[in-house]
Protein backbone atom coordinates (compact mmCIF):
# COMPACT_ATOMS: atom_id res chain seq x y z
CA UNK A 1 0.00 0.00 0.00
CA UNK A 2 1.41 3.45 -0.96
CA UNK A 3 0.65 6.60 1.04
CA UNK A 4 0.05 9.80 -0.95
CA UNK A 5 -0.51 13.05 0.91
CA UNK A 6 -2.81 15.08 -1.32
CA UNK A 7 -3.67 17.80 1.14
CA UNK A 8 -3.67 18.29 4.89
CA UNK A 9 -5.35 17.47 7.18
CA UNK A 10 -6.87 14.73 4.97
CA UNK A 11 -4.53 11.88 4.07
CA UNK A 12 -5.56 9.41 1.39
CA UNK A 13 -4.26 5.90 0.81
CA UNK A 14 -4.00 4.44 -2.69
CA UNK A 15 -5.69 1.04 -2.67
CA UNK A 16 -3.54 -1.83 -3.91
CA UNK A 17 -6.14 -4.51 -4.42
CA UNK A 18 -3.78 -7.07 -5.89
CA UNK A 19 -1.58 -6.88 -2.81
CA UNK A 20 -4.45 -7.04 -0.32
CA UNK A 21 -6.94 -9.82 -1.16
CA UNK A 22 -8.87 -9.03 2.01
CA UNK A 23 -9.95 -5.69 0.56
CA UNK A 24 -13.21 -5.49 -1.34
CA UNK A 25 -15.12 -2.70 -3.08
CA UNK A 26 -18.83 -2.17 -3.14
CA UNK A 27 -20.42 0.22 -5.63
CA UNK A 28 -23.84 1.86 -5.68
CA UNK A 29 -23.40 4.43 -8.45
CA UNK A 30 -20.37 5.30 -10.56
CA UNK A 31 -19.16 7.69 -7.84
CA UNK A 32 -20.52 5.90 -4.79
CA UNK A 33 -17.91 3.33 -3.77
CA UNK A 34 -16.95 1.98 -0.36
CA UNK A 35 -14.13 -0.10 1.03
CA UNK A 36 -14.67 -3.23 3.14
CA UNK A 37 -11.86 -5.21 4.80
CA UNK A 38 -12.31 -8.85 5.75
CA UNK A 39 -12.45 -9.29 9.51
CA UNK A 40 -13.60 -5.73 10.25
CA UNK A 41 -17.21 -4.53 10.46
CA UNK A 42 -18.36 -1.50 8.47
CA UNK A 43 -17.03 0.28 5.39
CA UNK A 44 -15.09 3.41 4.44
CA UNK A 45 -15.88 5.78 1.53
CA UNK A 46 -13.62 5.62 -1.55
CA UNK A 47 -12.62 8.61 -3.71
CA UNK A 48 -11.65 8.31 -7.38
CA UNK A 49 -8.82 10.63 -8.51
CA UNK A 50 -7.35 10.38 -12.02
CA UNK A 51 -8.63 6.82 -12.35
CA UNK A 52 -7.19 5.68 -9.05
CA UNK A 53 -9.11 4.74 -5.92
CA UNK A 54 -8.23 6.40 -2.61
CA UNK A 55 -9.53 6.15 0.94
CA UNK A 56 -8.87 8.64 3.75
CA UNK A 57 -6.43 7.28 6.31
CA UNK A 58 -8.68 8.63 9.08
CA UNK A 59 -11.57 6.60 7.67
CA UNK A 60 -9.33 3.55 7.37
CA UNK A 61 -8.29 3.94 11.00
CA UNK A 62 -11.93 4.13 12.10
CA UNK A 63 -12.84 1.10 9.99
CA UNK A 64 -10.08 -1.05 11.49
CA UNK A 65 -10.23 0.37 15.01
CA UNK A 66 -6.64 1.50 14.49
CA UNK A 67 -4.64 4.55 15.57
CA UNK A 68 -2.85 7.23 13.58
CA UNK A 69 0.34 9.13 14.36
CA UNK A 70 1.89 11.99 12.39
CA UNK A 71 5.62 12.76 12.46
CA UNK A 72 6.99 15.35 10.05
CA UNK A 73 6.21 13.95 6.58
CA UNK A 74 5.50 10.44 7.87
CA UNK A 75 2.05 8.97 8.61
CA UNK A 76 1.84 5.78 10.71
CA UNK A 77 -1.28 3.67 10.89
CA UNK A 78 -1.53 0.88 13.46
CA UNK A 79 -4.39 -1.46 12.60
CA UNK A 80 -6.71 -2.74 15.31
CA UNK A 81 -7.40 -6.41 15.93
CA UNK A 82 -9.66 -8.23 13.51
CA UNK A 83 -12.44 -10.52 14.64
CA UNK A 84 -10.21 -13.41 13.59
CA UNK A 85 -7.47 -12.23 15.96
CA UNK A 86 -9.73 -12.29 19.01
CA UNK A 87 -8.31 -14.75 21.57
CA UNK A 88 -9.92 -18.14 21.24
CA UNK A 89 -12.20 -19.45 23.91
CA UNK A 90 -10.25 -21.46 26.44
CA UNK A 91 -10.65 -25.20 26.12
CA UNK A 92 -9.68 -28.08 28.35
CA UNK A 93 -9.50 -27.99 32.12
CA UNK A 94 -8.70 -24.58 33.59
CA UNK A 95 -5.96 -24.35 36.20
CA UNK A 96 -8.25 -22.93 38.95
CA UNK A 97 -10.66 -25.83 38.40
CA UNK A 98 -7.93 -28.47 38.61
CA UNK A 99 -6.65 -26.88 41.83
CA UNK A 100 -10.15 -26.86 43.34
CA UNK A 101 -10.67 -30.52 42.40
CA UNK A 102 -7.39 -31.60 44.02
CA UNK A 103 -8.34 -29.77 47.21
CA UNK A 104 -11.75 -31.44 47.23
CA UNK A 105 -10.16 -34.86 46.76
CA UNK A 106 -7.90 -34.18 49.76
CA UNK A 107 -10.93 -33.46 51.95
CA UNK A 108 -12.79 -36.53 50.67
CA UNK A 109 -9.71 -38.64 51.37
CA UNK A 110 -9.67 -37.50 55.01
CA UNK A 111 -13.38 -38.25 55.24
CA UNK A 112 -12.94 -41.76 53.87
CA UNK A 113 -9.95 -42.49 56.14
CA UNK A 114 -12.06 -41.50 59.15
CA UNK A 115 -14.81 -43.92 58.13
CA UNK A 116 -12.36 -46.74 57.37
CA UNK A 117 -10.59 -46.31 60.73
CA UNK A 118 -13.90 -46.35 62.57
CA UNK A 119 -14.99 -49.56 60.85
CA UNK A 120 -11.67 -51.34 61.29
CA UNK A 121 -11.47 -50.47 64.99
CA UNK A 122 -15.13 -51.13 65.63
CA UNK A 123 -15.93 -47.50 66.46
CA UNK A 124 -19.44 -46.21 65.75
CA UNK A 125 -19.83 -44.12 62.60
CA UNK A 126 -22.08 -41.41 64.01
CA UNK A 127 -23.61 -38.34 62.37
CA UNK A 128 -22.30 -35.88 64.94
CA UNK A 129 -18.59 -36.25 64.24
CA UNK A 130 -18.80 -37.37 60.62
CA UNK A 131 -20.80 -34.22 59.83
CA UNK A 132 -17.64 -32.10 60.08
CA UNK A 133 -16.08 -33.97 57.18
CA UNK A 134 -19.26 -33.68 55.14
CA UNK A 135 -19.57 -29.92 55.64
CA UNK A 136 -15.93 -29.39 54.72
CA UNK A 137 -16.36 -31.44 51.54
CA UNK A 138 -19.54 -29.56 50.65
CA UNK A 139 -17.70 -26.25 51.01
CA UNK A 140 -14.91 -27.43 48.73
CA UNK A 141 -17.43 -28.79 46.26
CA UNK A 142 -18.95 -25.31 45.99
CA UNK A 143 -15.50 -23.96 45.12
CA UNK A 144 -15.16 -26.60 42.41
CA UNK A 145 -18.46 -25.43 40.93
CA UNK A 146 -17.41 -21.77 41.07
CA UNK A 147 -14.10 -22.54 39.32
CA UNK A 148 -15.75 -24.35 36.39
CA UNK A 149 -15.44 -22.00 33.41
CA UNK A 150 -14.78 -24.28 30.41
CA UNK A 151 -16.82 -27.09 28.90
CA UNK A 152 -14.28 -29.61 30.22
CA UNK A 153 -14.54 -28.06 33.69
CA UNK A 154 -18.31 -28.38 33.70
CA UNK A 155 -18.17 -32.00 32.55
CA UNK A 156 -15.55 -32.76 35.18
CA UNK A 157 -17.62 -31.02 37.83
CA UNK A 158 -20.34 -33.63 37.38
CA UNK A 159 -17.81 -36.38 38.14
CA UNK A 160 -16.63 -34.61 41.29
CA UNK A 161 -20.24 -34.23 42.45
CA UNK A 162 -20.81 -37.96 41.92
CA UNK A 163 -17.68 -38.78 43.93
CA UNK A 164 -19.04 -36.68 46.78
CA UNK A 165 -22.43 -38.41 46.53
CA UNK A 166 -20.80 -41.85 46.58
CA UNK A 167 -18.82 -40.96 49.68
CA UNK A 168 -22.02 -39.76 51.31
CA UNK A 169 -23.78 -42.99 50.37
CA UNK A 170 -20.99 -45.11 51.85
CA UNK A 171 -21.05 -43.11 55.08
CA UNK A 172 -24.83 -43.26 55.40
CA UNK A 173 -24.70 -47.04 55.17
CA UNK A 174 -22.53 -47.31 58.29
CA UNK A 175 -24.44 -44.60 60.12
CA UNK A 176 -27.63 -46.64 59.55
CA UNK A 177 -25.93 -49.81 60.80
CA UNK A 178 -24.82 -48.00 63.94
CA UNK A 179 -28.28 -46.58 64.58
CA UNK A 180 -29.85 -50.03 64.20
CA UNK A 181 -27.23 -51.50 66.57
CA UNK A 182 -26.11 -53.89 63.84
CA UNK A 183 -22.70 -55.46 64.27
CA UNK A 184 -20.15 -54.27 61.69
CA UNK A 185 -17.23 -56.53 60.91
CA UNK A 186 -13.78 -54.82 60.88
CA UNK A 187 -13.23 -56.13 57.37
CA UNK A 188 -16.58 -54.80 56.09
CA UNK A 189 -14.84 -52.48 53.64
CA UNK A 190 -12.46 -55.07 52.23
CA UNK A 191 -13.19 -55.24 48.50
CA UNK A 192 -16.38 -53.25 48.99
CA UNK A 193 -17.56 -52.28 45.44
CA UNK A 194 -18.64 -48.74 46.36
CA UNK A 195 -15.47 -48.10 48.34
CA UNK A 196 -13.35 -49.36 45.44
CA UNK A 197 -15.23 -47.07 43.09
CA UNK A 198 -14.54 -44.10 45.37
CA UNK A 199 -10.83 -44.91 45.48
CA UNK A 200 -10.54 -45.32 41.70
CA UNK A 201 -12.45 -42.13 40.96
CA UNK A 202 -10.36 -40.08 43.40
CA UNK A 203 -7.11 -41.28 41.86
CA UNK A 204 -8.26 -40.32 38.38
CA UNK A 205 -9.54 -36.88 39.43
CA UNK A 206 -6.31 -36.15 41.28
CA UNK A 207 -4.49 -36.75 38.01
CA UNK A 208 -6.31 -34.04 36.02
CA UNK A 209 -4.04 -31.64 34.16
CA UNK A 210 -4.79 -28.04 33.24
CA UNK A 211 -5.35 -27.71 29.50
CA UNK A 212 -6.30 -31.34 28.99
CA UNK A 213 -9.68 -32.08 27.43
CA UNK A 214 -12.41 -33.85 29.38
CA UNK A 215 -12.40 -37.63 29.28
CA UNK A 216 -15.04 -39.64 31.05
CA UNK A 217 -14.03 -41.66 34.13
CA UNK A 218 -16.25 -44.76 34.47
CA UNK A 219 -15.39 -45.28 38.16
CA UNK A 220 -16.87 -41.86 38.93
CA UNK A 221 -20.37 -43.01 37.98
Amino acid sequence: MRLQILSKPTVLVALGFLLFPGLSMTQGTAKDETLAISGYPGTAPVTQVNGKAYVAVEALARLTGGTLSFQSNRVSLKLGNTAESTPRKQTGYSRPFVTAVIEEMAVLREWRVAVVNAVQHNYPVAEDWIGNYQRSAESRLALVSAAATTDSDRSGQALVSTEFANMQQLTNRFIALHQSLTYVSPDALDNDPLDQKIIGCARSLEGLNAGSDFQDIPTCH
